[in-house]
């Protein structure tokens, strides 16, 4: 299959996690947007979604789902979102499409966080997907003479030859060159750093199912 018929694949696969009749947390990227898809089909079972980031809020809107901000819901059975990595302990990095903030908010608002990836995804240790990290745009050279210090390399997001902007108003540093081998630890430390809005591990927040996308269909794993 292709990688787009993988996400198909884990996006149907998903809507078994979703609790008749209660809010659904919605995450963000090309394979929660196959999700969002198929949440359509059963949107007359659900009040609607927290969403975390404006493109899902349209994409749920344009499709008939009733979207709650955050601050009207108390807590969530369940998260469905992507990740751009993912080890063998549930520990993730996410970010690549800028919503890692909004993210993490909704993921800990909840009881559950499903992932869906496809088998690209799965690493040993995290760190090869540039790690994105947002930040107040003030800061953005310090920080990233701090990763410097760790080995890292942090360039500023650009968007049409701008920095892009955040859905928060803020900038992301994209990180290369680190091995995270202690998620817990890094995602802790990185996230005292004065100006740091949000890092992009998320380990505090890690995932409890992963739906992986495989030539041999969905693979449930659990943490």
């Amino acid at each position: 299959m292709t990688q787009d018929e993988l996400k198909a694949l884990v996006g149907r696969a998903a809507l078994h996690y979703v609790v008749p009749g209660e809010i659904v947390g919605v995450g963000t990227g090309s394979t929660v947007n196959r999700f969002i898809e198929a949440l359509a089909s059963v949107k007359d079972r659900i009040p609607g979604a927290v969403s975390s980031s404006s493109a899902s809020t349209e994409r749920l809107r344009s499709l008939g789902i009733h979207v709650f901000d955050a601050t009207e819901v108390d807590e969530l059975s369940v998260y469905i979102d992507g990740a751009d990595e993912i080890d063998p302990r549930g520990f993730m990095v996410k970010g690549g499409g800028a919503a890692l903030t909004r993210e993490k908010i909704v993921a800990a608002q909840s009881k559950r966080f499903v992932c869906i990836a496809d088998e690209s995804k799965q690493v040993q240790v995290l760190g090869r997907f540039p790690l994105p990290v947002e930040v107040i745009p003030m800061a953005a050279r310090r920080i990233a003479r701090q990763f410097a210090g760790l080995g890292g390399s942090a360039q500023v997001r650009l968007k049409d030859g701008a920095p892009l902007v955040t859905d928060n108003g803020q900038h992301i540093l994209d990180v290369t060159g680190l091995q995270i081998t202690d998620p817990l630890g890094f995602e802790t430390m990185v996230n005292q750093w004065p100006g740091v809005v949000t890092v992009g591990v998320f380990a505090h927040q890690k995932a409890s199912v992963c739906l992986l996308g495989t030539a041999n269909g969905v693979q449930t794993l659990t943490y």
